[in-house]
């Protein structure tokens, strides 16, 4: 069994999947493989599990951006994921941080927009490709804040932040599991998070919202997938399987260390939030050009 992650090792995607296949393996008794494949902010994997066969070998680790994102930002994408997946299990909700170098001259979100804008086009930002998560939470805030910035897109979540620790960017606005481990190392500053309460993990890193921009969220979210027709009892138990595997202390505890919050419901309330999602991030797409 397989769990296809869209991006390289070391972002969210990827180490989610790592802390549940695990338990999956032993709860199923069945070998479970994570293989990243990225390209085009996640849509290439999408494509090819959404084509593979529905026989209950195939996961597709699916987010905000290949599932809800993606159909507004890529013409010819390949799949549609309100047709080509059955929804299995959602996995976890993950804020995204805003974060800059500790040598960054901007120590404070108000300090972040107001050199933006006193620099319209010189400040960077960088992704994880066109569409992922950290790509349309800092364009929302672009279209909130009323700020121009410049977008360099990675093909992973962990090379744009190698980037960002290099000093070739000036900012990224990513997820919690990815970043939390440099903030705390002081290589990294986090400005503001963009859930909306302020996280556990960074009680003192005040949200957008509160910030000036009431009503901002874009929170990651992650879940499981499979290729379309899969079969029912298939979902059942991985769902059942994944919800216990969330529930389990060590689980929810890593999760927690990370900033991720863990999400245990039905198929049917993860497929509502896929089609929920999508017509929302459609018009920050269009918003956004």
């Amino acid at each position: 069994l397989r769990i296809v992650v869209p991006f390289t090792p070391g972002g969210a995607s990827d180490i989610l999947a790592r802390a549940i296949a695990p338990q999956l393996a032993a709860a199923l008794a069945e070998t479970v493989v994570v293989e990243n494949r990225p390209g085009a902010g996640g849509s290439v994997a999408a494509a090819e599990v959404a084509r593979a066969e529905p026989d209950g070998r195939t996961l597709f680790m699916g987010h905000v951006g290949t599932l809800a994102v993606n159909p507004a930002v890529y013409p010819k994408l390949g799949y549609d994921p309100a047709k080509a997946f059955t929804p299995v299990a959602w996995v976890a909700r993950v804020p995204n941080v805003l974060v800059v170098p500790a040598a960054s001259p901007y120590r404070t979100f108000r300090e972040f927009v107001d050199g933006v804008r006193a620099r319209p086009g010189a400040v960077t930002f960088s992704s994880g490709g066109n569409g992922s998560a950290a790509h349309i939470t800092m364009e929302l805030l672009k279209l909130r804040a009323r700020l121009f910035m410049l977008h360099i897109p990675y093909r992973g979540t962990a090379p744009s932040v190698a980037d960002l620790l290099a000093g070739q960017v000036d900012s990224t606005f990513t997820g919690a599991p990815v970043v939390l481990p440099l903030v705390r190392g002081g290589r990294l500053r986090a400005l503001a998070v963009s859930s909306v309460r302020r996280i556990p993990a960074l009680p003192d890193v005040p949200t957008v919202a509160e910030s000036g921009y009431a009503g901002f969220e874009a929170d990651q979210w992650y879940g499981l997938v499979a290729p379309a027709g899969v079969p029912a009892a298939f979902v059942q138990r991985c769902n059942a399987e994944v919800n216990r595997a969330l529930a389990l202390p060590d689980v929810a505890e890593q999760l927690a260390r990370e900033g991720a919050v863990p999400m245990p419901t039905t198929p049917q309330a993860f497929g509502e939030l896929i089609r929920r999602e999508i017509p929302r991030w459609a018009e920050v797409v269009k918003a956004g050009n």
